[in-house]
């Protein structure tokens, strides 16, 4: 079974990035080396929520293509019934720890894309992000830039 990548908003942000800088043609190349590895790479639905907003906001035509295109090329997870309950469970923990990942009136994504990371069924999932703070408390998360092809 191959690895899982399943993308946070900032890798998935760099390779839809409408203006190109050396970030995220490096991101790009990182994604496309690891597609022609053989890794499954995911793009959850929270991720594509969180970029997609900011896109629409700031009327990024261009990037919302590459968003789209992007998400009909590689895996698209959506948001079930069960990442949700299990997300509101992590939120409860995490707070019950006196470790919160978000302001208590947030929905808190963070919760949300590991949730739907949990529900890939494969050995070997892991997140990448730019910032694993909160999110390695919970699964297996890497800096995009750290993640080597297998």
């Amino acid at each position: 079974m191959s690895r899982v990548i399943v993308l946070d908003t900032g890798p998935l942000g760099l390779v839809t990035k409408p203006k190109l800088s050396a970030e995220s043609t490096a991101c790009t190349q990182w994604l496309q080396l690891h597609i022609t590895s053989g890794s499954q790479i995911v793009i959850p639905e929270i991720a594509d929520y969180e970029v997609r907003r900011e896109l629409l906001r700031a009327n990024k035509h261009k990037g919302i293509a590459r968003l789209d295109d992007l998400a009909k090329f590689l895996e698209y997870l959506p948001i079930t019934t069960i990442t949700m309950r299990q997300a509101a469970q992590l939120w409860a923990q995490a707070r019950q720890q006196g470790q919160p990942t978000a302001g208590d009136k947030t929905i808190d994504g963070d919760v949300i894309l590991v949730a739907q990371a949990m529900t890939v069924v494969s050995s070997e999932v892991v997140i990448a992000t730019t910032n694993i703070g909160h999110l390695s408390r919970f699964i297996s998360a890497e800096l995009w830039q750290n993640i080597a092809p297998s």
